[in-house]
């Protein structure tokens, strides 16, 4: 197995899956379905992309997670009032 990667979130150094499992392993249930069919249908020129896009997607980031919830809910808002 490789190395593993880090990364610094909220000032602490975490580490990065940078496997499939890993990386599956990491994802919340409900994600791994999708990340299933995006790692499936990747071709050999996609796959690095593929893999550091889940990558990040696994490490866990509260504060850009309250911030994706907080515009998640204005725009619900937004799209109520019209």
């Amino acid at each position: 197995m490789a190395d593993p990667l880090r990364t610094i979130v909220d000032g602490v150094e975490v580490e990065v899956p940078n496997s499939i499992p890993a990386i599956r392993d990491a994802l919340p249930e409900r994600r791994r379905d999708e990340f299933d069919r995006e790692i499936n249908a990747a071709g050999v020129h996609e796959i690095h992309a593929v893999m550091r896009h889940w990558m990040l997607e696994a490490v866990p980031d509260p504060a850009a997670d309250a911030i994706m919830d907080r515009l998640a809910r204005e725009e619900a808002e937004r799209a109520g009032a019209a």
